[in-house]
């Protein structure tokens, strides 16, 4: 975290006041001083060895007390307080060449933390979180659960109230986005407007849990944390089988399953006592790391590399952490250890990698076994349907005369439903899975030197500091590391735990509790309620893993609910939000703006699962993909507006209107989007073909659907969009701009029939181009606003 951070939530605290001779709070270690140390200091002073200079330690009080560098109580002999206040080169610290360089407020906080007896903590994310108790609260009108009370505790110590709730539409759309990543129809807000009932809300919210659409949304989420991809990454970034890991990972969210669950079946599925189909498919997620299919890598080179990818991604997605920063030395700045590192490598040794080195291609897909042949869920349970009925038949046949006319339309019943089962079986996709092999040998690599065969071998085995599996003298495997991971008494569970909470909370509210959600770690934010965040923790173990449930708990609150908008006393007060007296608004995610638009515009195609589509995408593209050499072939049917989690993702060249809204490579793991504001995007949503269709076939919806009258198609477009009416402003300028349009086209026909005649969405023969273009225009407009790509 930077220092200045740091100090934003200390400025943030009841009468905080920076003059060491007037504290009105005692300084914290690990919300204050921490992030300090952690970014000016522990690099030369920290849990490195390698790197340590003077053999001092300030991670740990021993080590400083022990050089007198650090005297509690006395700030004045302390030789830190000296050190930092120096303004001598030689003296000075951080050293000049180090580019490092504390404020003045940060110099006090340091001094007076010594004053107040230099307190250490152990850090707060490796520390079992606490059940804390919910806290009083003056005002207990407000709260709609005890989230609320939690936040509205701390707001009442600020001396600051919540926002008042949202406008109902506003909030309609706020949660339609976050669980399902869909806009709500005309009809729903219809709906929701008219039910006064007191659980309105919660049913609007059930429904969405319910629905399809909630677990494509979250499984997008995920996918950017396990880094899926269609394309393996490296070199020639050929094709591979994996879509039916995105399949299973859409339905789990669907189904429900526990989280601790979801864990086991992705890291160690294939070790479960018969393991059946769905398990296999789920193990996927060992073979989603970058590989390269060039004829002359080094096996033993890429093993390594493979590796370190598998230890990161584990250690950002269920510990928070980046203990890929320990692969050539000892963590800088947490406990991790180069051991730490090599032996977590070691879990994943028998995961069978190797066969690519052998059988592995440049054509498209690649090939990387070991893999397997299935069909999605709903295929498999329509193929035993098909076949029960065709034993039903068999056994009916027997009883009739092979030339009587019933055993005639027995037949052909029979024939139509081999068909319909063949149709079915060619439906079969290959999938990437992982088996079980005889361990390689894993040592710790000298300054991660993969030629280095110097380093001690190492048995698969969790961080030292975090404990140790209870395996006996076996040797421990991918389950039971996933079994301590969500294991809340002998194991890391609860503190898996507040890491997945802390990115439902983002998923909610636009930022975590701690911000940074992939580095828990002295590079990361303390939270800014850690007493919640612990909370929250407690509550997702003992509701059994269960997603749906934090979901509902988190959108339910009256802290939810909360307008976004701010006056600027507020703003200046907490500008960054992170007392959450306030809602937030962002644009939103890539693949949510294409769907958003499909769906206004009526082309969106709900179908679940199935192959990765290919949307439009500008010709020549890939003109630098090489090994094979390839040319991009979008979709011809529906396929072409189907949902953006299930578009191809070319991780070398990824889709130009997913890069232009911040879409990540997935190289790594991704646990949060940047959001820019760029030109190009505003160019994208103007120019791109799905997007230029899309408004064009809404805007023959507005013709057809939306009245004979200026007003009242602009009051329908409205609606479908931004589920309210335009402002006088809004209807005036439209207004206008569809005139200009009728003109401009009304002389050029050519270039009207040209523009409605984008993409492969039918085009209707009755309608007038020139008007029918005028009003793409307008809806061109629309689907360009600020607000309809926002999440508010």
């Amino acid at each position: 975290m930077k220092t200045s951070l740091a100090f934003c939530v200390f400025a943030l605290l009841p009468g905080s006041v920076l003059a060491a001779d007037q504290p009105a709070f005692r300084v914290d270690f690990n919300r204050d001083i921490r992030p300090i140390l952690s970014d000016n200091c522990f690099a030369c002073h920290g849990p490195d060895a390698s790197r340590r200079k003077a053999k001092l330690r300030l991670d740990v009080r021993e080590s400083a007390l022990r050089k007198g560098v650090i005297v509690p109580g006395k700030p004045d002999e302390s030789e830190l307080v000296a050190r930092i206040f120096s303004e001598e080169p030689g003296e000075q610290m951080p050293p000049p060449k180090a580019n490092k360089r504390l404020t003045p407020e940060q110099k006090e906080l340091l001094k007076r933390w010594i004053a107040e007896g230099a307190v250490y903590q152990k850090h707060w994310a490796y520390q079992t979180p606490g059940r804390p108790p919910t806290p009083a609260v003056r005002d207990t009108a407000w709260p709609a659960n005890w989230v609320d009370r939690f936040l509205l505790a701390r707001l009442e110590r600020e001396e600051l109230t919540p926002s008042p709730e949202a406008d109902r539409v506003t909030l309609l759309r706020r949660v339609t986005f976050d669980l399902t990543g869909l806009p709500p129809t005309p009809a729903e807000v219809e709906a929701f407007l008219q039910d006064h009932s007191p659980t309105a809300w919660e049913r609007v919210v059930d429904r969405l849990l319910g629905t399809e659409a909630y677990g494509e949304r979250m499984a997008a989420y995920w996918l950017d944390l396990v880094r899926f991809a269609d394309t393996v990454g490296y070199h020639g970034d050929q094709d591979q089988n994996i879509s039916p890991y995105r399949d299973w990972v859409i339905d789990a969210f669907n189904d429900n399953m526990p989280f601790d669950r979801f864990t086991r079946e992705q890291l160690a599925g294939d070790l479960l006592p018969g393991a059946d189909i769905d398990q296999k498919i789920a193990t996927g997620y060992n073979r989603l790391l970058q590989t390269s299919h060039e004829g002359g890598v080094q096996p033993k080179e890429y093993l390594a590399i493979y590796a370190a990818d598998r230890v990161r991604n584990l250690s950002a997605v269920w510990l928070g952490g980046t203990l890929g920063c320990a692969q050539c030395h000892d963590h800088k700045y947490d406990p991790y250890t180069q051991k730490d590192f090599y032996s977590m490598a070691a879990f994943f040794a028998d995961i069978d990698e190797a066969q690519h080195f052998r059988k592995g291609t440049n054509t498209l897909p690649t090939a990387r076994p070991p893999e397997i042949k299935v069909l999605t869920r709903r295929e498999r349970a329509l193929l035993a349907s098909l076949e029960g009925a065709l034993h039903r038949l068999d056994a009916q046949q027997k009883n009739l005369s092979a030339e009587s006319l019933a055993a005639q339309e027995l037949r052909q019943r029979k024939q139509d439903v081999e068909k319909q089962r063949d149709e079915i079986r060619k439906n079969a996709r290959l999938t990437m899975i992982t088996v079980s092999i005889t361990p390689r040998t894993i040592r710790v690599l000298p300054r991660g030197n993969w030629l280095d065969d110097s380093g001690p071998i190492v048995q698969p085995a969790v961080p030292e500091f975090l404990g140790s599996l209870q395996v006996g003298r076996r040797r421990a495997t991918r389950l039971d590391l996933a079994n301590w991971l969500v294991d809340p008494k002998d194991g890391i569970g609860l503190l898996t735990a507040r890491v997945m909470v802390n990115r439902l909370w983002y998923l909610c509210f636009g930022q975590g509790l701690a911000r940074v959600l992939d580095d828990f770690g002295g590079q990361g934010e303390p939270p800014s309620h850690p007493e919640l965040l612990d909370r929250l923790a407690h509550e997702f173990v003992e509701s059994g893993w269960d997603i749906k449930h934090m979901m509902r708990l988190l959108v339910t609150s009256r802290a939810y609910r909360q307008r976004s908008a701010a006056d600027s006393a507020l703003r200046q007060r907490d500008p960054e939000n992170r007392l959450l007296a306030r809602q937030a608004a962002f644009r939103l995610p890539a693949e949510m703006i294409r769907d958003n638009a499909l769906a206004i515009s009526g082309l969106l195609v709900h179908r679940l699962g199935g192959p990765s589509v290919k949307p439009y995408q500008p010709e020549g593209y890939y003109r630098h993909l090489n090994f094979p050499k390839r040319t991009y072939q979008h979709d011809t049917d529906e396929r072409q507006w189907r949902r953006g989690v299930y578009v191809h993702w070319q991780r070398q060249y990824l889709h130009p209107m997913l890069k232009a809204f911040d879409a990540p490579s997935r190289e790594e793991c991704t646990a949060q989007r940047p959001r820019s504001n760029t030109p190009l995007a505003a160019l994208v949503l103007l120019n791109d073909p799905s997007f230029l269709e899309a408004a064009r076939v809404f805007a023959e919806r507005i013709l057809r659907e939306g009245g004979d009258t200026t007003e009242t198609r602009l009051h329908y477009a409205f609606r479908r969009a931004l589920s309210r009416l335009p402002d006088a402003q809004e209807q005036k300028l439209l207004t206008e701009l569809v005139a200009g349009y009728r003109q401009e086209y009304a002389a050029n026909p050519g270039a009207a029939r040209q523009l409605i005649a984008t993409g492969q969405a039918p085009v209707a023969a009755d309608l007038n181009a020139a008007e029918w273009a005028a009003w793409t225009g307008v809806a061109r407009t629309i689907l360009n606003l600020s607000e309809t790509n926002t999440r508010e």
